[in-house]
C-alpha cells in the first residue's frame, strides 16, 4: 500500500470497516511511513474536535462571537 491508498482507505480504517487484508496492509504502511502516521493522528484529532464542537451545541455563546457566525452555525445544524 502507498500513501495515496492510505488516504483513500482512511475513513474505512478509522470506522473499522476496512477488510482484514487491506487493514493489515494499511497498518504495515503506517509502521513504515511517519508522514501517514501523522496524517492519521491529525485526522483522528479533527474528528474528535468536530464531535466536541457539536457536543456543546446548547452551551452559551461567547459574547464576542459575531452574530453572522452564530446564524451560520445554527443554520448548518438545522439542515438534515
Amino acid at each position: 500500500m502507498n500513501c495515496e491508498e492510505v488516504v483513500e482507505f482512511l475513513i474505512d480504517y478509522v470506522s473499522g470497516s476496512l477488510p482484514h487484508r487491506q487493514r493489515s496492509a494499511f497498518e504495515q504502511h503506517l509502521r513504515e511511513c511517519a508522514e501517514c502516521l501523522a496524517y492519521l493522528a491529525s485526522y483522528r484529532q479533527t474528528v474528535a474536535l468536530g464531535k466536541q464542537a457539536f457536543a456543546g451545541a446548547d452551551e452559551a455563546v461567547p459574547d464576542d462571537m459575531p452574530e453572522r457566525l452564530i446564524v451560520a452555525i445554527r443554520s448548518a445544524r438545522a439542515k438534515p
